[in-house]
This record gives C-alpha cells, structure tokens and sequence, in this order.
C-alpha cells in the first residue's frame, strides 16, 4: 500500500508546472515556491513512511495537485508572515527585555514616520549646506537634561562602554569592585566587554565589601579610569560598603584619573514619588563629578535601543573621533525617535507621553477597573467552563530597574476546567497578536499595568477562540 501511495506523489517539476502553481509563481518568488514543494512533499513522504498501515487505510490521504498547491500557497503565506510581531504584553514587566522593552510614544514614531518617508537633516547644516555631525541632532537636549558639558550616541549601553574603554583604556589597566561585575541581559558580562576592549580589569575589594584604599593600592602607572558600574538589576543587602561617586572622583583627580560610570537603566527625572526609590538620575552622576557617565534609551529612559554618552567635552570630542564610533553608531530613525523622547522631559510631558512612564505611574484604581472589565468579558463567554476573579498583584519595573522593588497592580486570575495552563498559555501565545501572561498559583495571570485599553476586546476574543476548540 505505501509503495502505491509514493507511486502518487507528484515529481518536483510535475507540480511545478501544474496550471495551480504556475499562479503562485506569478505572486511568490520561483525559488521560494520551489522550496515549498520540496517541504510539502517531502512531509507527504516522510508520514507515508512512519505510518502503520492501519492508520493509512483508516485515513484517505489526497495527493492530488489541487490539494498540495493548496497547502504550498498556506506555507508561503506563513512562511512571509512577519517574524517580528506586535504582542499583548500582559506580564505586568513594564520594561520586558525579551519583548522589545520600552514603547514609544506617539511623537516618536511619527517622527520616525517623517524622517523614513523623507529625506532629513541628518548630517547636514541647514546654515552652511555642508555636511554636520549626526550627534547634533540630539546633542543639546543631552545636554540640558544630563547638566554635562557634551552628548553622543551610540547603538547600546554595551557599545558605549566598549567605546569608552576601546578609547582611554586599550591596553591599559580599569579599576572596578568586585561587588560591581555584573551581567546584563543575555549572558553579556562587564568583564567580557573590557576584555573585547583591550583593557586589562583589576578587580578591586570582595563581593560585598569595598573600600577607596582598595582602588588606591591598586593604582599604578598603567592605570588608565576608575570604573564604576550601577547595579540596576541586583541588590546586594546586609553586611556591604561601597566607595560613593564623589570619593571616587576625588581620588581620579589626586591621580589624574578620569571616572567613568556605567549608569545602566538612564533615569532623566527622579521617580522617588512613585515609590520607586535608590536610583540615581544622570544628572546627579554629573553633578557628583562623573567624567563621562553611560546608559541605555530604552529603559527607563522610555525610548528606543541607544547609548547615550554624556559627560566633559574634551572626553566626548575623544569618543567622537575613534574608528569604532563609525561602526556603533545609530541611523536616522534611532535620532528621530529619541529626540521626540528627549524633547517630552525638556516639557515636562514624559509622564504623560511616554508610555514607559505613563505605566509606571498610572493610578491603580483605573488598573483595577480594567481588570474588572476583562473579568466580566471572559466570564461571559462560558459561565460553566471559566473561574476568574480579580485580585492585587504586584509588578514589576523590568529592564534591569528597581530589582527588589514592586509596583502595587491588579489582575485579572483565570482558569479553565478542560484546559492546563501550559495548554492555555500555548494557545494565547500562538493567537494573533500574541499574548504574553504569567502562571501563578496555579492560575494564568492578566496584569491589566501592561494592557491597554484597546486591547481587551483582543484578549477575550482570543479566548473564545480557545473556549470553542477542542482541547489538545
């Protein structure tokens, strides 16, 4: 029986000669096309071949061309499906690093819109008509809101830090505490980029303890910056002590030692009234003396992927003029989006524009009633199969921010009789858009923090997508 079932099996060039394919060439490109044959009948081979013969005769299995470029066209189409897709972030993680982090605000992608369908001023005077510095596009604003003497950008934190040390620190000696190496998202270490660097690291002090005799003792004439490095995503508590900015500075200065500290999640505006407490702004780093402080755009800061470099001109000057910078530096709609973020702490409107902040700030009770909302909507689709209620929660700021800190929320609790969770959270991972929740005390959890509005009408549609399939 199997041998008659491969004997039905179109050849390659028989199919894709077929009137029915000749159509999708004419949409698709011809090798795309053909690379869907060859995975559609390659399956039809390949579950020929591992069937029971009972299964086989239970099961009539068309081969006929009609049906194959039928299932060649659905390959296509989600073979061209977007891979990168906007989701429903219902985590309650306001800055989730593995789903995009920051959202921009309205002004910053329509500025990304002008610049992409335009041309723009890019790297060009508009005064002389010659050619300018990208950097000055965001250059002033960086410098108004940081209180530094000079701005740059570049693609990431990462790439600002190995900037900086590529640039005062190649074959030299930095000076970091032990207590500081940490790693940031995707196994990316502080050590690794001073390595990739050229600098040579000299880890001062014990994990939890360090002293400014332990950066002092360990100065010698290869030493070229003192490094210091917020720890935004973890705490160490208890027994510690850490040598404050200010001392560090000092101690630059007696030995002519520029202070450079990676500063992480970019905080403009202090957020100490939200709860949210222990983290320095960049301009306290500045005012404190940093030479030249680092940190990310789309974190707290609210924007898009950046490392910004803010600090004393004649370091920035030095920055500017590396041979790395050209291969770290950022593209028009990077500029454009980050202006527009800059420009809404310039008018004290990021807690109203920025959705970053707008999340981190928004009233609880207006949380609360969406949740409420959300309960009612999916409780309506089947009474007897759904078990929702509403309930405080806490969230959580993400990003690498505020690691022992929680934001007060509500949620939206739900489970299904004929589903398991892993089932459940499958299937919504799967819908179309995306949604993303989280599993706690043995129900799926909705964090209405990080769902919009417009969103829920989504979520319960999804649901009764789910509630009228079979269970898998």
């Amino acid at each position: 029986m199997k041998k008659e079932l491969f004997k039905k099996i179109p050849a390659v060039n028989d199919l894709l000669e077929s009137n029915e394919a000749k159509k999708i060439i004419k949409t698709y490109n011809h090798d795309l096309v053909l690379k869907a044959i060859r995975n559609i009948l390659g399956k039809k081979r390949d579950f020929i071949s591992k069937a029971k013969i009972s299964d086989l005769k239970n099961k009539e299995l068309d081969l006929s061309i009609s049906t194959l470029t039928d299932e060649i066209s659905e390959y296509l189409h989600k073979y061209l499906k977007p891979n990168l897709e906007a989701v429903i972030n219902a985590t309650g993680t306001i800055v989730h690093t593995n789903l995009g982090r920051s959202l921009l605000s309205k002004e910053a992608v329509q500025s990304i819109k002008e610049v992409a369908e335009n041309y723009s001023t890019l790297e060009i005077d508009k005064e002389t008509g010659q050619r300018g510095s990208r950097y000055n596009n965001v250059r002033e604003l960086l410098i108004a809101l940081s209180l530094a003497e000079d701005g740059m950008v570049v693609n990431n934190n990462a790439a600002a830090v190995l900037l900086i040390l590529d640039t005062f620190a190649k074959n030299k000696e930095v000076i970091l505490s032990r207590g500081e190496m940490v790693e940031v998202g995707g196994s990316f270490r502080i050590p690794e980029v001073m390595e990739k660097s050229g600098a040579k690291l000299i880890e001062v002090g014990a994990t939890n303890k360090v002293y400014l005799d332990d950066y002092e003792k360990n100065i010698t004439e290869n030493t070229s910056l003192l490094l210091k490095v917020h720890t935004s995503n973890y705490r160490i508590m208890g027994f510690t002590a850490e040598v404050k900015l200010e001392k560090l500075v000092k101690l630059g200065k007696k030995y002519n030692l520029p202070v450079v500290e990676d500063l992480g999640s970019g905080i403009i505006r202090d957020l100490s009234d939200l709860g949210l407490l222990d983290e320095p702004t960049v301009a306290d780093k500045i005012k404190q003396g940093a030479d030249l402080v680092s940190f990310s755009g789309d974190k707290l800061l609210g924007g898009p992927q950046a490392g910004i470099i803010v600090g004393h001109k004649e370091f920035i000057d030095k920055l500017k003029k590396n041979p790395l910078t050209r291969a770290l530096r950022v593209d028009k709609f990077t500029l454009s989006a980050l202006e527009a973020t800059l420009k809404a702490y310039i008018k004290k409107e990021d807690r109203e524009v920025i959705p970053t902040l707008k999340m981190l700030s928004e009233d609880i009770e207006i949380i609360k009633t969406r949740a409420e909302e959300l309960k009612e909507k999916i409780y309506n689709i089947d009474k007897k199969k759904v078990m929702i209620k509403v309930e405080k929660d806490f969230s959580k700021t993400g990003g690498g921010a505020f690691p022992v800190q929680s934001i007060p929320t509500y949620v939206t609790k739900v489970k299904i009789k004929d589903r398991t969770l892993h089932d459940l959270s499958h299937q919504l991972r799967m819908n179309n858009p995306p949604i993303f929740t989280r599993l706690q005390d043995n129900y799926m959890l909705f964090d209405l923090r990080t769902v919009k509005e417009n969103q829920l009408d989504l979520i319960v549609d999804a649901f009764q997508k789910v509630l009228k399939g079979r269970r898998k």
